[in-house]
């Protein structure tokens, strides 16, 4: 992939600082000094993102003041309530001023400098990508080089992707839960999917998450990747797949108890049945052809 890009500063202030025609957005809660690191490696880019907006999440003040102080120049939207990174990437997509939108957890950000005009350059190549999936590495992980290669998958992180915004409003966007594993991105990927929208994962993006995953292993973790799994399967698949909905679900245990999670695990069961109930409005069944589309291409990716 030999990737070339002119980059233009039309909407910036600065004429010094060239700028891609890329928005970013941050997804922020209480985590303020992660937050500010990662905006300021987002403004470090060369070039940086046309316009940079953060959601703070279940009116969290202190984060809000300290980003406004810090950065004046960022745009800032806030939430009353706890809707979650899917929630909170809703509001932001909503009003960002680009088509193409670099999507950050406020403790992710990229690892070259050059991110931005590498996510256009890839989108100008592959122009029926609707996402762009970085490779993504966290704390004591050995970076691999960034080779000019990529791949088309079913799914992707929402902490280290870029989307067309046309598309993802296409599919109506996330479902807002405070706790999303095992819902947030397989859910969007999956309805992405049946509307013949494509994710392309490249190792020529690099995405840095600062984290050792340690809290993956917390109780209410546990308890919500059960429940979102049953959840995916209520809202997504039709009657037909019910059964491999149901499997999903016990694999999921299976996989807590082997690995230990045992913490949580009674929790998420007794709490499935209202997880569903309170979230019966988003209930939009995906056609099982491309359910089992959507399937195979987890487990067989296909070379681009």
């Amino acid at each position: 992939m030999a990737l070339s890009l002119t980059v233009t500063d039309p909407d910036s202030s600065d004429q010094e600082t060239p700028t891609a025609p890329v928005s970013a957005i941050v997804t922020a809660y209480q985590r303020i000094d992660l937050a500010l690191l990662t905006i300021s490696k987002l403004r470090a880019c060369r070039p940086r993102p046309a316009e940079i907006l953060v959601h703070v999440d279940a009116n969290q003040m202190p984060c809000e003041k300290a980003i406004r102080q810090a950065f004046p120049d960022v745009l800032i939207v806030c939430s009353d309530s706890c809707i979650g990174p899917g929630g909170g990437r809703n509001k932001l997509l909503a009003v960002v001023r680009h088509e193409l939108v670099a999507s950050f957890d406020d403790d992710s950000y990229p690892i070259d400098k050059d991110y931005f005009r590498r996510a256009v350059g890839l989108f100008e190549q592959f122009p029926n990508a609707t996402i762009l999936c970085a490779a993504v590495y966290h704390q004591g992980e050995v970076v691999a080089p960034d080779v000019q290669a990529a791949e088309w998958v079913s799914d992707f992180s929402g902490g280290a992707c870029i989307y067309r915004r046309s598309g993802f409003m296409a599919t109506g966007g996330y479902v807002p839960l405070p706790i999303a594993y095992g819902m947030e991105e397989v859910d969007l990927a999956l309805r992405l999917h049946a509307q013949g929208g494509k994710i392309l994962k490249s190792s020529w993006l690099r995405v840095f998450h600062d984290t050792d995953l340690q809290h993956h292993t917390s109780p209410e973790v546990t308890a919500a990747s059960i429940a979102n799994q049953a959840l995916l399967a209520y809202l997504r698949y039709p009657p037909s797949l019910w059964l491999v909905g149901l499997g999903q679900c016990c694999k999921r245990v299976l996989w807590l108890l082997r690995h230990g999670r045992r913490r949580g695990i009674l929790s998420g069961l007794l709490m499935t049945p209202v997880h569903l109930r309170t979230h019966r409005r988003y209930r939009q069944p995906i056609r099982s052809a491309a359910v089992k589309s959507y399937l195979a291409l987890r487990h067989a990716p296909r070379s681009a």
